[in-house]
């Protein structure tokens, strides 16, 4: 339950590693792309509605906080909508908050969203609930600063406790079940790096963001915004399957040798001209899924998502990192 403004909480730390993961279905195809890996059977996001899964994804994209938080807080206020407590489908709980995010009036009030577009503000339809929630917390500095967004919204340690681990529970879930479909076949260390990249997809992207352990603040027109760019999203993949990678998409390109078409692998850096770049100096980097897939972070304003390699008409070629 979101407090009135100026309410305060138990202190919690935010472990960014935990949230990155797969969004569901809704976002598939946005910006061009495929989309991101779709959610549900066999993962532990599987309890999720597809309804309020692809609200909690938009919600999470648009404002720039981590969609399984926003999971968890349905979760733990109302179930996805599901519970039969007072409060969530009219009405108010004994504290007075209303709705599947259990807002306050007055919190309402003031981070109130019309998400569907239908000129009215609903503290019990989740389509606005759900982004109102999200902009609530960006206001309190999620995702940069989550402990204090978090205490902002419920003053119990039980319930801040509950939140992060429903949290870290959905991401861990993606990877095992939700991108079962994109995810490549074995243990080498190219499988490693696109399995570390699939939990990021839906983070926003953010220019010079990334660094060796996840997601950080970017700088210029990143700054203010927690995510990865291209080659912050490789470099930090690869680093988890042992090797570190140069910093930028240029310097990639250059560090490894290179891969005929057709006979790229998993984990393979693919490499574009992009908005900048040239033959022989790429403006853009991803990585090889399979298939004819890739996972990238591809400019502002889009977050990381999977998608195609085919009919690519600014594709510049594939290097491989390491031995596998």
């Amino acid at each position: 339950m979101p407090l009135a403004i100026g309410g305060m909480g138990v202190a919690v730390l935010f472990l960014v590693v935990v949230f990155g993961a797969v969004l569901g279905s809704a976002l598939r195809g946005q910006g061009g792309g495929d989309g991101p890996c779709p959610a549900g059977q066999g993962s532990n996001t599987a309890d999720i509605p597809r309804a309020y899964l692809a609200l909690y994804a938009g919600a999470g994209a648009r404002y720039g906080v981590p969609w399984q938080i926003l999971a968890a807080v349905g979760k733990v206020e109302s179930d996805h909508g599901r519970g039969t407590g007072p409060g969530i489908r009219s009405g108010t709980n004994r504290a007075g908050a209303a709705g599947p995010m259990q807002f306050l009036p007055g919190t309402w009030r003031a981070f109130g969203v019309d998400g569907n577009g239908d000129t009215r503000k609903d503290i019990y339809d989740p389509a606005d609930a759900v982004p109102a929630a999200a902009a609530y917390l960006r206001h309190n500095g999620a995702p940069r600063h989550m402990e204090r967004a978090l205490r902002r919204y419920n003053d119990a340690d039980w319930y801040v406790k509950k939140v992060l681990h429903l949290a870290g529970t959905y991401a861990q879930g993606v990877d095992d079940g939700a991108c079962a479909d994109v995810s490549p076949a074995g243990t080498g260390q190219g499988a490693v790096a696109v399995r570390a990249a699939l939990r990021w997809v839906g983070t926003p992207y953010s220019w010079g963001g990334g660094g060796l352990n996840g997601p950080t603040e970017g700088f210029g027109r990143g700054r203010g915004v927690v995510g990865f760019d291209c080659s912050g999203l490789t470099r930090y993949a690869w680093h988890q399957a042992g090797i570190t990678l140069p910093r930028v998409a240029e310097n990639q390109w250059r560090a490894f040798p290179h891969v005929p078409p057709g006979r790229e692998q998993p984990g393979d850096l693919v490499f574009f001209k992009g908005a900048s770049g040239s033959a022989s100096r790429p403006g853009h980097v991803g990585l090889v899924i399979g298939g004819g897939r890739m996972v990238e972070a591809p400019r502002t304003g889009l977050p990381v998502r999977v998608s195609t390699v085919r009919n690519r008409s600014d594709l510049l070629g594939y290097a491989r990192p390491g031995r596998r």
